[in-house]
């Protein structure tokens, strides 16, 4: 009998556990989760998982689709894009909808799924406080033997690096001085909070958070974006504002405090139903801790060897699609169009012909074409 092929994956976020849930299927391999912290957890509320997503977990296996549904997943039936200031405020841009018996979105949260992806997983295959160090190969054909902070080594013939937007494997790949090794802050912060269904909906406009007909809401303002969507079963509810910081595009921040009067002041001209909820769910303590956003540069590779990265490690908060290079740019520029300061502003108009259809390239795409067409590419070069 050969020997296993042993897989290493550094990280133990969302995409890393799915991807351990996923190998740890195959018998062929001995497979390893490397996680920094002192535990698995996940950090920040919830994700959605959108139709490739979904069609992604499908191709796992029936036991990942089971993870999200155990994790208390609901699915949107649209998802709405909304006008919050200017002329024709509360007024919906476009909504993408499951009418036609395709699965749109499902939201999760994370802590939830992260732990159903791990749940029955061999505690002697899992490994917290592990924070990598360096890679060590003695040439092309040798296993990379991986260093940890604590001093112990593991040996691995494939490394998966999943280890976010703080990517170590991601340098190691492109090199400590590439550019593209290093994410630059974007210029957005965010304030996220999880509410009870039903305040939530005694503090929003009873349409807009139902349970019964889920539906994600995202509202586009001068400089602000809203974002609110069902979750847990229906029982809780994500609140998700943004505002632009053209300042920080420039700093190293990655936190700040933002203030009940600051984010008053910046959604005091939107709807009278979304400055309540801002106000009665957001600005219920002096201040708020807020999170920036930030992004990779696009890199010139994505692999080295046995060296991959997947997750956030090339791509925060987004799907890699087809083209890194495409996906990248429409993150930044959709984020623009998002909150006000594309080239057409809040014209309704060229709203509605523009903004969902920035999402199509990446939902839509097909993810078992391309699984198929990469193990053709291994077979073509093992024949050689």
């Amino acid at each position: 009998m050969s020997e296993p092929i042993r897989v290493a994956i550094v990280g133990g976020g969302i995409a890393g556990a799915s991807l351990f849930h996923a190998l740890l299927q195959r018998p062929h391999l001995d497979v390893h989760i490397f996680e920094s912290a002192a535990e698995f957890k996940e950090a920040g509320a919830a994700i959605g998982v959108a139709r490739n997503g979904l069609a992604a977990l499908d191709l796992i296996g029936s036991s990942a689709a089971q993870c999200l549904e155990r994790a208390g997943a609901v699915a949107q039936r649209g998802v709405r894009a909304m006008l919050a200031q200017g002329e024709f405020r509360n007024s919906m841009i476009d909504e993408a909808r499951d009418d036609d018996g395709r699965r749109l979105t499902s939201i999760v949260h994370r802590a939830a799924f992260l732990r159903e992806l791990l749940a029955g997983a061999p505690a002697a295959r899992m490994h917290v406080s592990k924070k990598l160090v360096r890679v060590e190969r003695a040439g092309d054909d040798a296993p990379a033997t991986l260093h940890f902070v604590d001093g112990t080594t593991h040996e691995c013939d494939i490394l998966v690096g999943a280890d976010g937007i703080h990517s170590k494997v991601r340098k190691i790949i492109l090199g400590e001085d590439d550019p593209a090794a290093s994410p630059r802050n974007a210029g957005w912060w965010a304030v996220m909070a999880l509410k009870p269904y039903a305040e939530a909906r005694a503090s929003f406009d009873e349409w807009l958070i139902d349970a019964d007909n889920a539906r994600e809401h995202a509202w586009v303002g001068d400089g602000t974006y809203l974002l609110h969507n069902v979750l847990n079963e229906g029982s809780l509810v994500q609140i998700v504002l943004c505002a632009v910081d053209e300042d920080a595009k420039t700093s190293e921040q990655w936190h700040r405090m933002a203030s009940s009067e600051e984010i008053l002041k910046l959604y005091q001209d939107w709807p009278p139903s979304l400055n309540k909820a801002v106000k009665e769910l957001l600005c219920d303590q002096p201040q708020q801790p807020a999170m920036y956003l930030w992004d990779h540069p696009p890199a010139r590779t994505y692999v080295s060897g046995p060296l991959c990265i997947m997750g956030d490690a090339p791509h925060p908060g987004r799907v890699l699609a087809a083209n890194p290079l495409r996906s990248s740019r429409s993150f930044e520029e959709t984020g623009v169009i998002m909150t006000g300061r594309g080239p057409d502003g809040l014209d309704l108009g060229s709203l509605k012909h523009k903004l969902l259809q920035r999402w199509d390239f990446i939902i839509d795409f097909d993810n078992k074409k391309a699984r198929d067409e990469a193990v053709e590419m291994m077979r073509a070069k093992l024949e050689k």
